[in-house]
Order: C-alpha cells, then sequence, then structure tokens
C-alpha cells in the first residue's frame, strides 16, 4: 500500500482522464517493483560457470508435485546441454524411488536409489560421488516430501543440507495452497532457508497471489511455475506475463 501511495500522490490528472485506470496502473507499477526487487539467478548460466558438480536440494510438503517437478527441471536442463544424476532421497516412500526411476529412464538421466528406511542423507553422498566420478554437471536431489511442522524430518533435512552442502536450495509450493503456502514457506525459511521458488499447479489457479505474497513478505522470488504435467511444462516466470494475469 505504501508503494501505491507513493505512485499516485502528487500525480497530476488531466480532465477526462479515467481515474480507475490511473489507480490501476500504478497498482501494476508497484506490483511490478515488488517482483523485480528479488530478481532470480539464471540458473543454466550460474551451473555452466561453477565448480562441477553443482548440487540442487528440492523440498516441499507432501502432494505439491516435487517428484514430477524434479523430473521436468532434469529434462530442462538436458535441453540446455548440462548432465545431471537424480539421488533418490525420499527413503520413507518408496513409490517416491520408483516414480522417479520411472522417470529418470524416460529422460535417460542416472538415478542412484536407497533401500526404503536408508538414511536419506546417505543416497545423497552416494549421488555426489557418483557424479563426481562420472563428470556429472549437476545432482538433483529429492527428500521426502514433509509437513512444515515435523520437527523430526525438518532435523534429516537439515542433515541432508550440511551433508550435502548445496549451491541451490529450491522450495516447491503448490499455488492451489492458499495462505497455508505462504505459511508453509515462513517456516522453511525460518527453519533451513531456501533460495528460490517453484510455484506448481499453476494451470489450475486463477490468478496465483501468492507469487506477490512470497516477494513482498519473504523477499524470494520465484523462479519457475509448473503449468502442465509434460516434461516440458516448467517455465521461467516472467514478471509482465504475472501481472497481465493478475488483472485480467
Amino acid at each position: 500500500m505504501e508503494d501505491l501511495k507513493k505512485n499516485l500522490i502528487g500525480k497530476k490528472v488531466r480532465r477526462g482522464e479515467d481515474l480507475e485506470e490511473i489507480v490501476k496502473n500504478s497498482l501494476k507499477k508497484s506490483i511490478e517493483e515488488i517482483l523485480t526487487k528479488n530478481k532470480s539467478i539464471d540458473i543454466i548460466s550460474e551451473i555452466k560457470k561453477s565448480q562441477k558438480p553443482y548440487i540442487i536440494v528440492f523440498f516441499g510438503v507432501n502432494g505439491v508435485g516435487k517428484t514430477t517437478t524434479i523430473a521436468k527441471f532434469a529434462y530442462m536442463l538436458k535441453k540446455n546441454g548440462i548432465t545431471s544424476i537424480i539421488a533418490a532421497s525420499d527413503t520413507f516412500r518408496a513409490a517416491a524411488q520408483e516414480q522417479l526411476a520411472i522417470h529418470a529412464k524416460k529422460l535417460e538421466i542416472p538415478i542412484v536409489k536407497g533401500k526404503y528406511g536408508a538414511d536419506p542423507a546417505s543416497v545423497a553422498f552416494d549421488a555426489i560421488q557418483a557424479a563426481k566420478s562420472r563428470g556429472i554437471d549437476t545432482v538433483l536431489i529429492d527428500t521426502a516430501g514433509r509437513m512444515h511442522t515435523d520437527a523430526d524430518l525438518i532435523n534429516e533435512l537439515k542433515r541432508i543440507l550440511r551433508i550435502a552442502k548445496p549451491n541451490l536450495k529450491i522450495l516447491i509450493l503448490d499455488s492451489l495452497g492458499g495462505n497455508d503456502t505462504l505459511e508453509q514457506a515462513k517456516y522453511f525459511e525460518n527453519n533451513v532457508g531456501f533460495d528460490i521458488v517453484i510455484l506448481t499447479k499453476v494451470d489450475a489457479d486463477v490468478k496465483g497471489g501468492i507469487v506477490l505474497s512470497l516477494a513482498y513478505e519473504l523477499n524470494k522470488p520465484v523462479a519457475y511455475l509448473g503449468i502442465g504435467q509434460s516434461y516440458e511444462d516448467l517455465t521461467p516466470f516472467d514478471p509482465n506475463w504475472f501481472i497481465q494475469r493478475l488483472f485480467s
């Protein structure tokens, strides 16, 4: 509201101008300022210029589409000439490893799995070692979906992060989660921290207002949007597209 006030106070209005349109344009400008003050990194460029392997840890609560998102992310890297290996560190849910293995086979990407109930941090460590020995560019570490209030699983995530020492921590959020999505983001930020957000199920969300909440309250950029079910349905976040959608 302060940004909007700043853009409107003292603004000269010509006779015949549409006041509603003036307020609308000022609101768009304020939103654009909020969204662009925390620009996301160019991940592809960052990986290409960094020491290998570049390590990325993905986390989020159950049901946000984490497994599918990691597969989409791996596909995007492959399209850009970047090799990757997947660490299936969700050893609590047997189906999670099998789902990732199916995606890895389709994408022709190596995967490191652990036995059901095995130490998730060890799986991540093994994948990193495999990447080093095989000259693979990136390690994509899946983690168990966890309720943000589950202290044991949060401590496990902290251990994975401590051992993996990731270059990038990606929080995956569901755009349909409403206020709970923002609370999840706050909890993860306060307990383990994260660098960027991938927002899923945007194709099913009418406006995607959580993007604005994340930028305004947490100063965190949304880097990518999940807009469908195919591997190609992961798109870089575009503030202009978002603003148009918000006002449509």
